[in-house]
């Protein structure tokens, strides 16, 4: 199972917010190349990366130029996502350097695009974000939710060829007050995509019930609060997730 440190960018900040919340932000680092180094030396295996900006339709020019800092500073791989909604986007994501580009909104509204992804660039490339609200799929940065349900959802971008998806509760993130291991491994089972997991990770113990159902089809787990405050130590995480301890 592999470990996903979350370096969450607002207006070229690394930031962590509760619930997705604009107005619930605390930031970490000024400058989010610190925030990537820090993880790259504790071990981190993959980055994952958000424009928030983006992912509340909004420019975020100053987050893509921390990502490339990022892409061209860390030798590691960089899941990114936030505001991709075009082909060409997933293009130039590509081509800096980003190694799998998350899909949300665009997913719901225009499953077409995430198909062309699949076509243009594979399956390993791209990810589908499942980002949910009491099961229903939350779009538009989890401002607006939909009557689709997320297991349909995962079954749709299944059948169009996606291999990987991140699944989010949305009550939960940024509370440390959990991950939603029954939801994401039920993900899994459902619809055959490997599911990274998301949303309120607070302990070692999340991570240890996470890697319990792996043979479910969890694949990984993103954490960011529990990281920044300190509630995890990243070294820990890696060991529990690779059945070391």
């Amino acid at each position: 199972m592999i470990i996903y440190p979350a370096i969450d960018l607002r207006k070229g900040r690394c930031v962590r917010l509760r619930q997705g919340l604009a107005e619930e932000e605390t930031v970490f680092a000024d400058d989010p190349l610190e925030a990537a180094e820090r993880w790259a030396a504790e071990g981190a295996e993959w980055l994952h990366v958000v424009n928030l900006d983006g992912a509340l339709g909004e420019a975020g020019a100053a987050n893509l130029a921390a990502l490339e800092r990022i892409l061209s500073s860390i030798a590691l791989p960089v899941q990114f996502g936030g505001g991709v909604r075009t082909v060409d986007d997933v293009r130039r994501l590509i081509d800096l350097g980003v190694r799998r580009v998350i899909l949300g909104t665009v997913a719901v509204r225009q499953p077409e695009v995430v198909a062309e992804a699949l076509a243009r660039h594979g399956e390993e490339a791209i990810a589908v974000g499942i980002d949910a609200r009491d099961g229903r799929v939350a779009i538009h940065g989890w401002t607006d939710t939909t009557e689709i349900a997320a297991v349909d959802l995962g079954r749709r971008m299944a059948g169009l060829g996606v291999c990987h998806a991140i699944y989010t509760d949305v009550a939960r993130d940024g509370m440390l007050s959990g991950v939603n291991v029954s939801a994401t491994a039920a993900l899994a089972r459902k619809t055959g995509l490997k599911v990274i997991a998301s949303g309120g990770v607070a302990s070692l113990e999340d991570i240890c019930a996470l890697k319990a159902q792996e043979s479910a089809g969890i694949e990984g787990v993103i954490i960011g609060m529990a990281l920044y405050r300190g509630h995890i130590a990243l070294p820990d995480a890696l060991r529990v997730a690779k059945g070391e301890e």
